[in-house]
């Protein structure tokens, strides 16, 4: 008899943390649970977003949070993800 279990991941690493008024860049599938909407930690309602450190919270909850809070915001609670590097010459970001 096996039993599936959901795999706990560990936190990911955030990256840089936006200007107040900038958005956050949550590209990475770590910050969307499939499995679960749970409350925002913010406004209260369901949502399968989670921040770096697995807090539920809408990403948008988030950057209008950082906003408000700008001095707390430097303390890294909600952050952009880390800058992948280009895996080989020419396969980055097109400007």
């Amino acid at each position: 008899m096996s039993t599936r279990r959901k795999k706990e991941k560990p936190p990911f690493e955030p990256g840089l943390i936006p200007a107040p008024g900038e958005l956050l860049v949550w590209r990475d599938n770590q910050h969307f649970d499939r499995w679960q909407d749970l409350a925002c930690t913010l406004c209260g309602r369901p949502t399968p977003l989670r921040s770096h450190s697995g807090e539920p919270v809408h990403k948008a909850c988030a950057e209008d949070w950082i906003t408000a809070n700008p001095v707390e915001a430097r303390r890294g609670r909600f952050a952009s993800d880390l800058t992948p590097k280009p895996k080989a010459k020419g396969q980055g970001d097109h400007s």
